[in-house]
This record gives C-alpha cells, structure tokens and sequence, in this order.
C-alpha cells in the first residue's frame, strides 16, 4: 500500500519525467523533496542575509555591468525573471495530476499567482527609463523564481492536506487579510515612486506619500507584509522559508536605498525610518 502511494505520489511530481527520475534517484517522497527544497531555502537566507551586510544587490540604482555582466533592459530581465513564479504552477495546476489537492490549496496558489500576475505582466511594463539589469543578478533571480514557483506550487497542490475549515481559521482570514493589505501597499508604493519625476526628467527624487512618510523602503515593506500573511494562510514550512528569505533580501535594499538617500540629500526627512515605522 505504502508503494503505491508513493508511485502515486512521484507521477503526480512529474515534470514531463524530470520529477520521476530525481525522486527515483534519491529515493524521496514528493514531500520529502519539498521539506529539503524549504530547509535549503532558510540556509540560503542565512547566506543572504550575511551577504548582503557586504555589499549591496547590483541591479537598479546599483547596477554595475563592468562587475556582474553584460546589462538586459530592465523591463524585459524583469519579466523573464518573474515568469516562472507564475508559469510552474500554473503548468503544475493544468498538466499535472493535481485532483487531489484541497480547495484550500488551490486558493492559496491563486493567491500567490495575483501577485506574480501583477510582477510580471503589469509592473516592468509600467516601469519609466532605460536601466539595465547585469547578467548575473538576472540569473540568480530566474533561477529563484523557477526553484520558489516549484516549491510553492507542488505544495500546495500535490503535498498539503488543508480541510475545508482552515478557510473560516483566524490564521487563514488574518493571513489573507494581510496578503492583500500588503499588496495594496506594495502597489500604492511603486505608483509613487514611478511618478515621481514629470516626463523628460531624470535623476532622483524624495519619495512622498502613502508609507514613505514613515519609512524609505514602503514598496518593500508592503511585499514582506504580503508575504508575511502568506506565510500565516498557509501555515507552512514552504511559505515560511519564502517569507524569510524575502525578508533577509528586500529587508537590506530597504536599509540601503535609506543609507543612500540619506547622503544624498541633505534635506532627507530624518525621523523617516528604513522599513518599519518608527521603530527601524
């Protein structure tokens, strides 16, 4: 019996036989696989977080192409980066067997998809200039974005085991609900910073407005919150590693655009704080 839910279990993980062959060879479960993929992820946030006290993420302002690589226009590496956080599970929802996955489930994948929905196909098409993002943070990006897509999908549809109830559970409601406030407030920031210069202007500006009246990383307060309820919804070691990870990144590009703002402008709010207000 326990064979053939384990066959069960490695046809409904395949990847047009990919996923078959690695649980063959290392003699894993689905879930198995998905609790090592989640381990992974907390001890690369460790990494990244100690990496980042070093030096700063070298795309966007501190883009460096003699460094990192040849530069990609920015709106398309965005695009193509995001792509696979929304493409894996959508493909593992329409071409693999997910029939058994819980209600819950399946709306805890939409949810994620609403937000790589609007990262990938409506935020780079809406970015203003002509920055290029080097190679190598390209890569590393895509390559997060294809390993998180799998992980974050093959959870929800292949392994979890949520009952119908979890949907009137205060971690759900409160997870949902503070997905969606931090999605509000992740897309209310971009909109600020993307108008703030007038068309035919260049250089930077002070961000006002919404959230920025607190801190100067208020888009990327709204993506941790968005996560953070994540997390909560669905109460899972993969969602929780994301959620860490994402912090441990973003938390220190919030840290450094408020260093940078600072010697940049002499008559930068100074009780604005870096990611979370009034506190830090």
């Amino acid at each position: 019996m326990e064979t053939d839910k384990m066959a069960d279990r490695k046809e409904e993980f395949t990847l047009t036989g990919i996923g078959i062959q690695i649980l063959e060879a290392f003699d894993k479960t689905e879930s198995e696989v998905i609790t090592i993929m989640s381990q992974f992820m907390l001890a690369c946030s460790i990494f990244v977080f100690l990496a980042l006290y070093m030096l700063k993420a070298p795309y966007g302002r501190y883009a460096n192409t003699k460094v990192y690589g040849f530069g990609i226009h920015g709106k398309v590496a965005w695009f193509l980066q995001e792509l696979p956080s929304f493409m894996i599970p959508v493909y593992l929802a329409v071409f693999t067997d997910s029939s058994g996955s819980s209600k819950v489930g399946r709306v805890l994948v939409a949810v994620f998809l609403v937000h790589y929905f609007q990262r990938t196909f409506i935020f780079p098409f809406l970015l203003r200039g002509g920055k290029v993002t080097p190679v190598v943070p390209f890569i590393l990006a895509l390559v997060f974005c294809c390993y998180n897509g799998f992980m974050q999908g093959a959870y929800l549809l292949h392994v979890s085991t949520y009952q119908d109830w979890w949907f009137s559970d205060p971690r759900f409601v409160i997870g949902i609900a503070l997905f969606f406030l931090g999605l509000v407030i992740n897309i209310h920031s971009d909109s600020v910073l993307r108008n703030l210069r007038k068309p035919g202007e260049t250089g930077y500006k002070i961000p006002e407005g919404g959230l920025f009246n607190y801190v100067s990383g208020a888009n990327f307060l709204g993506e941790i919150v968005e996560w953070m309820g994540f997390a909560i919804a669905c109460w899972s070691l993969p969602a929780v590693s994301f959620c860490i990870f994402s912090s441990c990144n973003i938390g220190h590009r919030a840290m450094h655009h408020h260093e940078w703002y600072l010697q940049k402008f002499d008559d930068y709010p100074k009780n604005r704080k870096a990611l979370i207000p009034f506190l830090f």
